[in-house]
């Protein structure tokens, strides 16, 4: 196993196929005393995929004469073969014949090489070759490796994200589905003390570990209460002092929008602000009002002043915050963009009985979803006031 941050090591491998031995001790001995290549020979032109599999050489040498199969049958079949497909392959034929040469490079042939070359020749060619291919085994390598870390960062988000409540004053239900690239979405909901719930949910610009690092940093200030002379059932206090600790100067260019609302059981009123996020949508008797100020978003200007709004709750009620990923997505058939409009309707519309109402949105808005996934994440939350 390679330490860990390591890349593996790739040493210029070569494996020939060619029916005749001959040939190949030739240019064994054109090898002898290369210490930075390794040889590997083939015989039987039957057992040439399955050497190349087991051995994964950097450059593969292959005769276009041989019994039983064709030289430029077996290139298509190099070709067509997941494993072997990428692997450089450099033809060898006895003579020059420039059709069989296109031929031999319409089906995928590196090179073309009249047997048997000048040793400084192929021993040149052959670390040509081979030195493109280690270089795509090691981007590889640390693309699979960004993989790993981008799912490692997006599960560690996950858990910081808070269960869902049931009580006699309120409830809570979320879903959170991190696009592959791993955005920059979070949230949160709490007990501020015994009268003030707070809820909150901000997305960071831009994909990657550095917007999710962003945002954990910001969750984590909101749920810990760390900013200084900040009075957190105040949205506006609370922006003034995200604004500050976050400047994109101080973050790389990197800013994010976010929604934040404090309840207050007793009177029943929501105090609401949004900084450059989609407003949140309030659902009673009464019908649909959305929930959004004009503000800034936050790390734009040291100097930028925030505002808050207020609204009374009339009897049970349904809130749901959410980043734009919950309703920017394309809809089949023909891939056009789902309106702002469209999501509200569908959010205020009564449900299927037999599913919820955020699985029933997640449901619908991944329709025309690929295996690729969605182009960002898709958070929303859904707080019920009884």
């Amino acid at each position: 196993m390679d330490a860990p941050g390591r890349l593996a090591e790739h040493k210029t491998t070569v494996l020939m196929i060619d029916d005749q031995a001959t040939v190949a001790r030739a240019v064994g001995r054109m090898l002898r005393g290369e210490s930075d290549i390794e040889f590997h020979f083939c015989q039987n032109p039957a057992k040439a995929i399955k050497t190349a599999i087991e051995i994964n050489p950097t450059v593969i040498l292959q005769d276009l004469v041989m019994p039983k199969i064709d030289g430029l049958t077996l290139v298509k079949l190099f070709r067509s073969n997941e494993k072997t497909r990428d692997i450089p392959l450099i033809v060898l034929s006895s003579k020059e014949e420039p059709a069989v040469k296109a031929k031999a490079f319409k089906l995928g042939a590196n090179d073309y090489v009249v047997k048997l070359p000048d040793r400084v020749e192929l021993i040149a060619r052959i670390r040509y070759h081979s030195k493109g291919y280690i270089h795509l085994l090691e981007r590889n390598e640390v693309a699979k490796r960004l993989v790993a870390e981008l799912a490692a960062a997006a599960d560690y988000v996950k858990k910081l994200l808070p269960k869902p409540l049931s009580g006699e004053v309120l409830s809570t239900d979320w879903r959170f589905e991190p696009s592959t690239s791993l955005g920059g979405d979070s949230f949160g909901y709490h007990w501020l003390d015994e009268e003030h719930f707070v809820i909150y949910l901000l997305d960071v610009c831009g994909h990657g570990i550095g917007a999710a690092l962003l945002s954990v940093s910001a969750i984590n200030v909101l749920r810990s209460q760390t900013l200084p002379n900040t009075d957190f059932r105040k949205p506006d206090q609370v922006f003034v002092g995200l604004n500050e600790a976050f400047l994109m100067e101080n973050h790389n260019g990197m800013y994010f929008t976010i929604w934040y609302g404090v309840y207050n059981k007793s009177s029943r009123t929501l105090v609401y602000a949004s900084a450059g996020h989609p407003p949140a949508l309030l659902i009673d008797s009464d019908g649909t009002k959305t929930l959004g100020t004009p503000n800034m978003i936050i790390g734009a200007f040291r100097e930028a002043h925030y505002q808050s709004d207020r609204i009374d709750l009339n009897g049970p009620s349904r809130l749901y915050v959410f980043s734009d990923g919950a309703y920017e997505i394309r809809m089949p058939p023909d891939n056009t963009m789902w309106t702002f409009e469209s999501f509200v309707e569908l959010m205020a519309n009564p449900r299927p009985r037999e599913t919820s109402r955020l699985d029933h949105l997640w449901e619908f808005a991944t329709r025309g979803v690929g295996p690729e996934g969605l182009d960002d994440d898709f958070s929303i939350l859904e707080i019920t006031f009884r």
